[in-house]
């Protein structure tokens, strides 16, 4: 499959990527047609998809299955009115007809637009406004269907409600006793050009109302390089990204690039994360390669891994926030694989990443992906040397790179704030070292101006994430008349260290700091507290804990 997308289908070094990394780009290119349907023709007893729950339900789809079910759905949809360009909102969890819409979207040109099943009406009302979203599918779950029916009387655009079970209230479609009775599947005349909006996210962001995402349906083709080069993914792999299909992440590891790849996708449907459940699904199931963020693996390494058999798994990534090199060190030790860390947005695929020819580096999310022309500027747009800390961008010129975004939706001027001149702006702050490799150092707005210093958050909380105490941590700034801010740390403790909290507990994780990193950028204030607060996709909100601090 790889060889019709790319000129060079292997590679060796990162010289050998960055020279032959050469896309075939289709006219038309429709990922359901020519990636998945593909597979169907060729390989129609392949595993496409396994997917299991907590209630111990598995199910086992071949691409061949796949096919039939989304040209079902493709067609029931069809009958509801929708087709190219309609904007369709999928509210439906991990359940199996997620990647069932997705695919029956993409065949009839229609928009998908994923959302997290936390939403609250205003959410809802927000997205189906801002978007004029047609029609939503959506999990038959008492909160998402209150939050749903209580948004319509402020939601004109959206004519059509589908539940997936297993409540149907009045008002919504039934997909499991409609979808049986649509007609044959008749592929529409025409279905999209490249250029055509494929998938818009609202992107949950740190601080602000969610910005609206849209990508083109290269964008799909973009992720090609996250499957099957980033994962390392080959067609006898089981891969398992942990992620809710509301978030971005879902895409680049649970469908685009796996399928590209030939891979089974594993999908555990769980309604909250458990460490040592998704240890024993992944034992249970035999699962090759892994994705998760930091967060997740912060956790795993806190269980017992005699108690599960990984022999399966050869190969883990991660990604979504910067990865502590405490936690690296301790995962190899338990399992003997090496974390492969990358870095992208919700505007782009995999722009920095580290491959399987590459040696990672604990806390180094790798080095430039080639499709895409990564560098480090300063504040005045000059650029930055090895070793300073610089805005990372995106040099496009005249043609947009295969993967990023078209611009956000319905925003010129917000659109031209982040991409103007010839560079798009991630926000992000790095800097890089004498081999390449690029060390995330945190949001723009997150860095920490102290006496004279600059000190990025993560650095400060890969320092306290070596204490056996410390489980998760954000590091902000608190303002300060003679310094101008301070370092603090809001820190959640592990089960059996939170009896010690107090004084000398502070002191110890402060003077641990001033050994692990440059004394002058240990926090002087220290906070305990039971969770952090994030964003749907997981994030650390710094933001809010800045807030709060503000209104002491």
């Amino acid at each position: 499959m790889v060889e019709r997308f790319l000129e060079q289908t292997t590679f060796s070094s990162v010289e050998d990527f960055k020279k032959h990394l050469r896309f075939k780009i289709k006219e038309n290119f429709n990922f359901a047609y020519d990636v998945t349907d593909a597979w169907a023709a060729e390989q129609p007893d392949k595993l496409a998809i396994l997917w299991t729950n907590d209630q111990g339900v598995e199910i086992r789809v071949t691409f061949g299955e796949l096919k039939a079910r989304t040209d079902q759905a493709a067609a029931y949809l069809q009958s509801l009115g929708i087709g190219h360009g309609d904007m369709v909102m999928l509210i439906e969890k991990r359940r199996l007809e997620w990647w069932i819409s997705m695919l029956a979207l993409c065949k009839l040109g229609a928009v998908a637009i994923p959302a997290t099943h936390m939403l609250t009406k205003h959410d809802i009302v927000y997205r189906d406004t801002r978007a004029s979203i047609k029609a939503i599918i959506c999990v038959g779950e008492p909160y998402v269907l209150s939050q749903v029916q209580a948004a319509m009387p402020e939601s004109p655009t959206v004519k059509t409600l589908i539940s997936i079970g297993p409540e149907v209230p009045e008002g919504f479609h039934d997909w499991h006793a409609e979808i049986g009775q649509a007609p044959a599947f008749q592929r529409p005349s025409f279905v999209n050009d490249n250029s055509d909006t494929m998938l818009m996210y609202f992107t949950s962001g740190t601080s602000g109302e969610p910005k609206m995402v849209a990508h083109d349906h290269l964008y799909a083709l973009g992720h090609l390089t996250t499957g099957v080069f980033w994962h390392n993914l080959s067609e006898d792999s089981i891969h398992l990204t942990v992620a809710d299909t509301g978030w971005g992440k879902a895409v680049w590891g649970k469908f685009y690039g796996q399928w590209f790849a030939g891979a089974a996708v594993f999908v555990y449907d769980h309604e909250k994360f458990a460490a040592d459940k998704m240890l024993e699904q992944m034992s249970r199931y035999h699962v090759t390669s892994f994705c998760a963020p930091p967060t997740v693996y912060r956790f795993l390494i806190r269980e017992d891994f005699s108690r599960y058999d990984l022999s399966a798994l050869r190969y883990c990534c991660t990604a979504g926030e910067a990865l502590n090199p405490a936690v690296y060190d301790r995962f190899m030790e338990l399992t003997g694989i090496r974390l492969m860390e990358g870095f992208g947005q919700t505007e782009t695929t995999m722009t920095l990443g580290t491959m399987p020819w590459m040696t990672p580096k604990p806390g180094s999310m790798g080095m430039p992906n080639p499709q895409y022309d990564i560098d480090l500027i300063r504040p005045d747009g000059s650029r930055c040397e090895d070793g300073e800390k610089g805005e990372i961008v995106v040099r496009v010129g005249d043609k947009k790179p295969i993967g990023l975004f078209k611009g956000y939706y319905r925003d010129e001027e917000l659109t031209r704030e982040a991409w103007h001149d010839g560079i798009y702006h991630t926000g992000d702050v790095a800097w890089r070292d004498e081999d390449g490799y690029y060390w995330f150092e945190g949001r723009i707005d997150d860095v920490i101006k102290s006496s004279g210093y600059r000190i990025g958050p993560f650095e400060v909380e890969s320092a306290l994430m070596t204490h056996p105490a410390v489980v998760e941590c954000a590091i902000t700034g608190v303002p300060d008349d003679i310094r101008g801010m301070v370092v603090k740390a809001t820190v959640v403790l592990g089960p059996e260290w939170k009896s010690k909290v107090g004084d000398s507990l502070v002191k110890e994780l402060q003077n641990h700091v001033k050994r692990e990193t440059a004394p002058y950028k240990y926090p002087r204030i220290i906070e305990f507290v039971d969770e952090l607060p994030k964003t749907i996709s997981g994030k650390i909100r710094r933001v809010e804990i800045r807030d709060k601090d503000k209104k002491k």
